[in-house]
């Protein structure tokens, strides 16, 4: 007797107000995204590509129109690579080379760092200026200015400044502004889709083809993972870093009426990286009246080896054993195809609104 194969949701979907209303009134059309946020979350963003490769690969490109990309880290590296003129190839190529990258124990900042630089050399391929004057994207990369001894590289220095950033966003998050400047690069084209920023000291400066890497490297750099990037062109004097440290998910005021459509690693927004441990940390549910999330199922995660999306502990966990660790992240990107099939299934059949759950 053969078993009963129940289809389980690949896809969690969940949306704020306006876009909850406007999907339940009128479903949803590619011409009514305007707006893409990408969180920071290093290899997370392998286990979600088929999404990516959905909605840049096929499902955008039928309702051609100006639309920001707004990321911070591995976000902005996968947005840089949708305005490529091959964006489902070169999203292909971020999941390639991030999954090559190898560190030995003992592996230095320095290291690291040079290695990101290589896969950037390699995922850009000379292209910079046709991220600049894509016709329908808009790369707006998020990072932040360090203060204090935040600003350097030594351990000791680092770990003490780090540990103070801690203590401090146990009290208010508020008070990160005494570690961190939030600095916006974006498409000198446009301004960031976002209303005025009024919780931390923020700067938003044009993006352009001297400070676009830059911008890059700095935005996926680590405290203690890899260096800061300093004195980046047309911004000005200092240590630059992730933008994750202090938008972590990309908590942020998106302005217009446009869908905020997020492909995400997870089913919550958490405001910034020091945050991940704090569940009374909420996201500001004024911010994302507009968005629509997609994220990975628990049952689909369930099902993936580990039980879980790639992640930076994954180089912990096979240090010594990349082989293994890049089957694992392989069959992860290969498995996510099914979430961006899904997602192609709902709004074609228009029967996205029946999976739709609130986003709080």
């Amino acid at each position: 007797m053969s078993s009963i194969q129940i289809k389980f949701p690949a896809l969690t979907l969940k949306a704020g107000t306006r876009a909850f209303a406007h999907v339940h009134e009128r479903g949803l059309q590619a011409a009514d995204v305007g707006v893409l946020p990408g969180a920071a979350g290093g290899p997370k963003a392998l286990g979600i590509q088929g999404i990516d490769l959905a909605l840049f690969g096929q499902w955008l490109p039928t309702a051609p129109r100006a639309r920001s990309l707004i990321g911070a880290s591995i976000g902005s590296w996968r947005f840089a690579s949708a305005c490529l003129p091959d964006p489902a190839q070169a999203l292909l190529r971020l999941g390639h080379l991030y999954t090559e990258q190898d560190f030995a124990k003992g592996v230095t900042q320095a290291q690291v760092s040079q290695s990101c630089r290589r896969m950037l050399d390699d995922l850009l391929e000379g292209q910079d200026a046709r991220i600049l004057d894509n016709p329908h994207y808009r790369l707006n990369i998020m990072l932040v200015r360090s203060h204090g001894l935040l600003q350097h590289d030594h351990r000791g220095r680092l770990g003490v400044g780090l540990s103070s950033v801690i203590a401090d966003n146990l009290v208010s998050r508020s008070r990160l502004a005494r570690h961190f400047e939030r600095v916006i690069l974006h498409d000198a084209r446009c301004a960031p889709p976002l209303n005025p920023l009024t919780d931390f000291p923020s700067r938003c400066l044009p993006l352009a083809v001297d400070n676009l890497r830059h911008a890059l490297l700095a935005s996926g750099s680590i405290p203690m993972v890899m260096e800061g990037v300093r004195d980046i062109p047309g911004v000005g004097a200092g240590t630059y870093r992730d933008g994750g440290l202090l938008d972590y998910h990309l908590d942020l005021p998106y302005s217009g009426e446009d869908i905020v459509l997020y492909p995400h690693f997870t089913h919550k927004v958490v405001p910034g990286w020091f945050d991940k441990a704090l569940p009374w940390r909420r996201s500001n549910a004024q911010y994302l009246q507009n968005v629509l999330l997609l994220a990975p199922s628990p049952q689909y995660l369930a099902r993936l080896p580990y039980g879980k999306l790639p992640d930076r502990s994954d180089f912990k966990r096979f240090m010594g054993d990349a082989g293994n660790r890049q089957r694992y992240w392989r069959t992860a990107m290969s498995e996510s195809q099914r979430l961006g099939d899904e997602f192609l299934e709902l709004v074609e059949t228009g029967k996205l609104h029946q999976h739709l759950q609130p986003l709080k």
